[in-house]
Parts: structure tokens; sequence; C-alpha cells
């Protein structure tokens, strides 16, 4: 049977995350729809990770087993022709079958984006978290910095008691981790730059906790007010403690934008 391997770009807005969910629109049960109403199956495709309510993805990655032999290309052309034009399908790719969209991934990137504008245009207010707050870049290229390496994130993790029997997003797991699960993630890059008026947070990563990356940008978005001291991270990550660090940034700044299963094999 085919092992198909899809890249895909959403805009998130109008679905309740990538994880299907009784009675609400997300990208997963979008997805899945489609594929039925193509090939007549009923199949699940598995992402690499499970973006939350408003979070958009440049090259989300999701598997899937089909039994019916149509050509990729066709699977391609089908899908974006029946698929909202929210959801696009950028590639699609036979895969050996061994190969899993999230256990297969080494590592992910995140992008958050924040519009400093007074006026925030409404062509990109969806895309963006307007703070109008003077920020100090260079104190948040600084705390971005000290994240950096393999360290604890439970200061940096959602509290939702919910989250447990919901699944993780942006990635995994969440902060009411099952046993033998761990909060221990390494961080490979992590840096603040400003391109075209948006001041851009890239990070990434082995993994991300529940609401990981949007607790981050919180916190940092704090140091360039002012509020926390730069040199303040290590001692964040020291705590474990969600109330150390700082508030939740909104969803809708938020982008994955790569997977990468290792030399040759990257989706952007």
């Amino acid at each position: 049977m085919p092992h198909w391997k899809l890249t895909i770009a959403y805009d998130g807005t109008p679905y309740h995350g990538w994880q299907i969910q009784p009675g609400l629109p997300t990208v997963q049960g979008t997805l899945a729809v489609a594929l039925h109403h193509i090939t007549g199956e009923r199949v699940l495709p598995q992402g690499s990770g499970r973006t939350d309510t408003g979070v958009h993805a440049l090259a989300q990655v999701a598997s899937f087993v089909l039994e019916s032999p149509i050509p990729a290309g066709n699977l391609q052309r089908a899908l974006n022709h029946i698929l909202p034009a929210s959801i696009r399908i950028l590639s699609v790719d036979s895969i050996p079958q061994e190969f899993h969209a999230r256990h297969s991934a080494r590592r992910k990137t995140y992008e958050y984006r924040v519009s400093p504008q007074r006026i925030c245009p409404p062509t990109l207010a969806p895309f963006v978290w307007n703070c109008t707050w003077p920020l100090d870049l260079s104190a948040m290229q600084q705390a971005a910095g000290n994240v950096i390496g393999t360290h604890d994130f439970t200061s940096f993790a959602a509290t939702d008691p919910d989250l447990a029997a919901r699944g993780g997003a942006e990635g995994e797991e969440c902060s009411s981790l099952p046993a033998g699960r761990t909060a221990i993630r390494t961080i490979f890059a992590s840096d603040w730059n400003l391109e075209s008026e948006l001041l851009i947070y890239r990070v990434t990563g082995s993994g991300f906790l529940h609401h990981m990356v949007r607790n981050l940008v919180g916190t940092f978005i704090d140091v360039g007010r002012g509020r926390t001291p730069a040199t303040s991270l290590p001692a964040i990550l020291a705590a474990r403690s969600r109330s150390a660090a700082g508030p939740t940034a909104p969803p809708q700044g938020l982008f994955l934008v790569t997977v990468d299963y290792g030399p040759g094999d990257e989706s952007r």
C-alpha cells in the first residue's frame, strides 16, 4: 500500500488547531474529509505536531497510508481542488513504510511575528501580535540566547489540567506529563530579528511543549518592555514553575516553519 508524506501550508485562523475534534473545524479533520472524498478511504493523517487554535503553518508535514494506487501529482491536484483556500498541499511524496511525520522528525523550527505598528493593517492583524509598547530588541535577543542548549522547560509549558486528556500542541506533550515523559528539550537556535518592520522570533528545537514557544515569546516581550531582566532567564528555567515566566503570547503570531527529518529530507 502506498505510504504518503504531505507538506502543507495553512492559515490557522478558521480552525481549532490541527488535531481532530468532534463538531469543530480542524486542519486534520478537514484533510481527512478531503481524502475520503477523493479515495473513498477513511484515513487520519498524522501530523508532525499539533498546532493550536489560530496557529499557522508554512510547512506542516503529515503522513498516512492509502490503498488506492493514485499518482502523487494527481493526489496533490485533487486535494488542492477540494480543500478550502486556507489549506494548500505544497508537495506529495512517496515515503518508506517506517516513516512517521511525528516520530521521524529530528527538529522543528517555529517563527513568531510581532508588529510594533501603532495601527496594524487588517490584512496583517490575523498573522501577528500587535505590540505597541516600546521594546528593547537587544535585551530580547540577549534573553533569547539564554534558552539555547538542553534545559528543563517546565516553566514555559502550559498548565491547563485538561491538556493531558486532549494531547499537546506545538509538539507532542503538555505540562501534565505522563510517567516516563520529560520537559527536557534541546534548543539549537533562538534569536530575534527586525525584518520589514516586523519583530520576528525564530526558534529551532528537538521538540516543544504545549504553548512553549508562545510562553517564551511572552517572557521575551516582558524583557523588551523592561519588566523582566534579560539575565533572569537562567533563574526562570531553574524554577521549573510556570508562574516564574511571562504571559502566553496570542496564537495568531505563531507559524510552524520547517520540520527536519535529516540529510536530504527537510520540509520547508
